[in-house]
């Protein structure tokens, strides 16, 4: 008979115990759906939660064109004084920097296939942001339009090279004119936004 209750409160234990399991499984489930329970209304207007922009904010880079912040401006602190820079105050501080390294590249240069001379085209590239021209076709160059935007698929480092060491007509220097990367590894999709993943 003792053997029996012994057996008895044994197996209730046991019973006890899954039960204890299960109902601490059931309540780590039910913490975790409410704690990650969202809905997709984003136009309720609740204004509980709220970005915070105090503080002091500080420019780090400025890479409008790519390409040129990293072929003109030296590392270190021109570099960091650049990348701090006011772009309507960069024309001024900067053309003549650019310039110096643009005839340092290319000592022949004279004029570009867009008809600039070198304080011509320092000049534009010494402000450095992304001009953009609403009633033009959106390209970087494409022989006709000029800096009126920059489409996804423009080759900007090869119109770079190019207006650099290509001369009046875009044909001097053939082999420093292009970067020979003629497309991506992956294809532009067809919807937002438009950029394969990564892999």
């Amino acid at each position: 008979m003792k053997s029996k209750i012994n057996e008895f409160k044994n197996l209730n234990t046991k019973i006890m115990s899954t039960t204890n399991n299960f109902k601490l499984i059931a309540l780590a489930l039910v913490c975790a759906v409410v704690s990650v329970n969202c809905d997709n209304n984003d136009s309720d207007n609740n204004a509980a939660v709220s970005a915070d922009f105090s503080g002091t904010f500080v420019q780090q880079d400025q890479m409008a064109r790519p390409a040129i912040n990293t072929v003109f401006i030296a590392a270190g602190q021109p570099k960091d004084d650049f990348n701090a820079a006011i772009p309507s105050m960069m024309g001024a501080k900067y053309q003549s920097i650019f310039q110096s390294r643009l005839l340092a590249l290319n000592a022949g240069y004279t004029t570009n296939a867009l008809g600039q001379t070198a304080p011509q085209l320092t000049g534009l590239l010494a402000t450095d942001v992304l001009n953009v021209d609403k009633t033009k076709k959106t390209t970087f160059f494409d022989g006709t339009n000029i800096l009126t935007g920059r489409a996804l698929a423009d080759d900007v480092i090869d119109v770079e090279l190019l207006l650099i060491f290509g001369g009046p007509m875009g044909t001097s220097n053939a082999a420093l004119t292009s970067d020979h990367v003629n497309a991506n590894d992956k294809a532009f999709g067809i919807s937002f936004p438009y950029l394969a993943t990564a892999w």
